[in-house]
């Protein structure tokens, strides 16, 4: 159940991966997919928000809220001041599609068990966006300013995977 978004996005990973390879996907893209982990992550922080009942899980989902929301805003902001519009594209869609599956499967758990189940969800998700920005996102964006917000992006998700595997242990 825990690994199902996590292997949905690793599958995505592997095919914006072939499609970075054959040049497919633009800045623009790129941007759009990176909102769109943002805002995944916004959305399962604020039903954690709601549904969990540890201290720590709780406080970890207001840092998820707060740190998504200021990166979303910062990539906005750019796209804006760039003339750019992001473009949704099948990455960022199936992301969303399995998202939605996710958070649906986690809000008919309750008490330790949801907890648990969320924790481990954003120790996966973590892992799995940084691998994508750390070897696709940031080396195929062709902006520097983009490609720099990318970078800063990695080093606060880097500490969200780290914070969220402490949270994890704690949990067990």
């Amino acid at each position: 159940m825990f690994v199902r978004l996590g292997a949905a996005i690793a599958a995505i990973t592997l095919v914006s991966g072939a499609a970075l390879a054959e040049g497919k996907l633009t800045d623009p893209q790129i941007a759009h997919i990176a909102y769109t982990a943002g805002s995944i992550d916004i959305a399962a922080a604020k039903q954690a928000q709601t549904k969990a009942t540890n201290k720590d899980v709780k406080a970890f989902a207001d840092d998820m809220v707060r740190d998504h929301e200021a990166v979303n805003k910062q990539a906005l902001d750019l796209v804006k001041k760039l003339n750019v519009t992001p473009e949704d594209n099948d990455t960022s869609k199936a992301l969303s599609k399995a998202a939605a599956d996710k958070l649906a499967e986690l809000s008919k758990l309750s008490g330790a068990a949801y907890d648990k189940a969320y924790v481990a969800n954003e120790v996966a998700y973590h892992k799995t966006v940084n691998g994508a920005l750390e070897t696709q996102l940031i080396p195929s964006a062709s902006n520097a300013e983009l490609k720099s917000l990318l970078q800063t992006g990695l080093k606060i998700f880097q500490g969200h995977e780290q914070h969220a595997e402490h949270v994890a242990a704690e949990l067990k």
